[in-house]
């Protein structure tokens, strides 16, 4: 009983809700079953509508609950769109190594993506199913030279044997906490300067021939 009170009364410090996006058969929902609870199941069924699950885990000494979010990647259910979207933080774009189709369909989940969820949503682009590398369709190149175009992060993974899952999944939350302890930190600030700190720090305020010397600066020069 104590055990399960200590659990239940853990303060949760951040909720960051990832969504999973792709074509339907690429893996979605085994990277998040691998993710959550460390399955894989190969009788896996298609997703039907939207469901998530969730993980809690520490970054940086803080308690952060991801809520992960799976939907069906078939087009009868896009109507679910722009409520899936919303407060999402992070997003898992996914494409199988195996079918090239469903990783010329990418540019077209980013656009749908990028239409819906904040901008300064972290995404990581991942090319699933590497256990079946004799199979490949997509080479690596391919999906990293995107990825660099884009401002993506990427990996390729497979949900069966469990590769790269884990820190898929960490880099993208670990970039949310990042985000989000920034954007913290920038909203303290200017409380305590009565909300000039973006004057004084001169954050968005680039001066013709300056620009050397605003670059660098690590804290707020990126929005």
């Amino acid at each position: 009983m104590s055990n399960f009170q200590s659990n239940f009364n853990q303060k949760i410090d951040y909720v960051f809700k990832v969504v999973l996006i792709g074509d339907s058969a690429v893996g979605k929902s085994q990277l998040l079953a691998r993710f959550s609870r460390n399955e894989f199941s190969i009788e896996s069924k298609a997703t039907i509508g939207v469901e998530f699950q969730t993980r809690t885990l520490t970054i940086d000494s803080k308690t952060v609950k991801a809520q992960i979010w799976d939907t069906a990647g078939q087009e009868r259910y896009r109507a679910v769109t722009s409520a899936y979207y919303r407060g999402a933080v992070g997003a898992m774009l996914v494409y199988d190594i195996t079918k090239r189709q469903s990783f010329d369909h990418v540019a077209r989940w980013l656009e749908e993506l990028r239409g819906h969820a904040d901008k300064n949503i972290a995404i990581m682009l991942i090319g699933n199913k590497t256990d079946l590398g004799t199979l490949r369709a997509v080479p690596t190149e391919d999906a990293k030279e995107y990825a660099q175009r884009e401002s993506l992060f990427f990996m390729e993974t497979s949900a069966l044997d469990a590769s790269n899952v884990e820190p898929a999944f960490l880099t993208v939350l670990t970039e949310i906490y990042r985000i989000v302890s920034k954007k913290s930190l920038v909203a303290n600030d200017e409380g305590e300067t009565g909300g000039n700190s973006s004057l004084l720090k001169g954050t968005n305020i680039v001066v013709p021939g300056e620009e050397t010397r605003s670059k660098g600066t690590g804290c707020c020069g990126t929005s």
